[in-house]
């Protein structure tokens, strides 16, 4: 079995993937890799980077989630717990049933003033200085403060859980992960009893405390973290990249800004091209293979991990003309930046119009908007895309 060894690419591997993948898929659009780790470790997994083929695979019953069917646990579910991520139905069918009740579309769509009246405030308080790092002013602020009132979290509370939530992330240095994954998982329960304690409020995370389906199933304490874990790491870090990776990418092709500027009516595909183009996940979370399966043609034995790359996915050639080519005009209807099947992302709704109000609102507030400097440098890591500082001026 040939196995590619990523490290071979370096940085180019963090900084600028599309160019490794565009190699693999040249060869194939299933691979096995060998990712470099920390310290000179390494993970080997089976790499779908072919769109067809990725899309087919998120959707694939035979590609388990739950470890416990594999002996191997992630540590966010050995401290976490068990969630949506890490399960497969009937569990995971259930759990998202249980959910859904609670975080429904019109609640989302009710959300819309108070992410508008968020952004302006965040931009009145930016605008007057001239330059910022947009990640620190708007990006990072704008998504944790909506989902942190969406779930009740304390605003006393903000600062220390994006830094916890950043370091489960992408971890800055060796037990940091662990470090980050214990304080969240002690906050979470600390919340939930806070919640239940207190009573109805009318967030989203003491409703599901709450939520009962017909036949009287309730979530579990530990479902309930589980739960919050998911809806704020998810509802957070995705948005996070979703707008700075957007305006990266719009400042960098001046004449897709232009078209934008001179007609706002482009914004929803604008903000569909920049999902598909520099989408904030890089890749999906590992499944296993829970039965002899074949991707592609190629052989997957019971137990081994597959890594599905929505990047690569998304910029493959046979689905997309040009896939290099960032064009807000283009249908990229279809694309993988939320995932696929019944794991796609629960949050995308609400990522999308958060990344709406965002950079219309920026864009009509700062009309000579550019960068201040070279953006700082990409996220360590195979999860999350996106650069950890964006300096810019207007």
């Amino acid at each position: 079995m040939q196995v590619t060894d990523l490290g071979q690419y370096g940085e180019t591997l963090r900084t600028d993937p599309h160019t490794v993948y565009a190699r693999l898929r040249a060869r194939g659009p299933v691979h096995r890799v060998r990712w470099p780790l920390p310290e000179g470790q390494y993970h080997e997994t089976w790499l779908v980077v072919g769109y067809e083929e990725a899309r087919a695979a998120l959707a694939d019953p035979g590609l388990a989630k739950d470890t416990a069917k594999t002996g191997f646990t992630f540590l966010d579910e050995e401290l976490i717990g068990k969630h949506l991520l890490a399960t497969d139905p009937p569990q995971h069918t259930r759990l998202r049933s249980l959910v859904t009740r609670a975080f429904t579309a019109r609640r989302v769509a009710g959300l819309e003033p108070r992410i508008q009246e968020t952004t302006d405030r965040m931009l009145d308080e930016m605008l007057p200085r001239g330059r910022a790092d947009l990640l620190d002013a708007l990006a990072y602020p704008l998504p944790i403060t909506v989902i942190s009132e969406l779930l009740g979290v304390p605003e006393l509370d903000r600062a220390r859980f994006r830094k916890l939530s950043d370091e489960a992330v992408t971890s800055s240095r060796p037990g940091s992960e662990h470090d980050a994954f214990t304080a969240l998982a002690d906050y979470l329960a600390e919340l939930i009893e806070d919640k239940r304690c207190a009573g109805p409020s009318g967030d989203l995370l003491s409703d599901l405390l709450r939520t009962t389906a017909e036949d009287g199933d309730r979530l579990s304490v530990g479902e309930l973290r589980g739960m919050a874990f998911v809806l704020l790491i998810a509802g957070h870090e995705t948005t996070v990249n979703l707008i700075g990776n957007g305006v990266l990418a719009l400042l960098t092709h001046p004449d897709q800004l232009a078209a934008l500027r001179a007609d706002m009516t482009l914004l929803d595909g604008a903000v569909e091209e920049i999902l598909r183009w520099e989408g904030p996940v890089e890749n999906a979370t590992y499944r296993y293979a829970a039965e002899p399966l074949e991707i592609a043609g190629t052989a997957i034995a019971p137990g081994d991990p597959v890594m599905i790359g929505l990047t690569a996915a998304d910029r493959d050639g046979a689905r997309y003309a040009e896939p290099d080519r960032f064009d807000i005009r283009r249908d990229s209807r279809g694309h993988l930046a939320f995932g696929h099947g019944i794991h796609y992302c629960l949050g995308a709704p609400l990522a999308r119009l958060e990344g709406r109000i965002a950079l219309r609102s920026l864009l009509e507030r700062a009309p000579d908007l550019a960068l201040d400097g070279q953006p700082g440098e990409w996220l360590p890591g195979t999860l999350m895309r996106g650069v950890r500082r964006l300096p810019v001026r207007w």
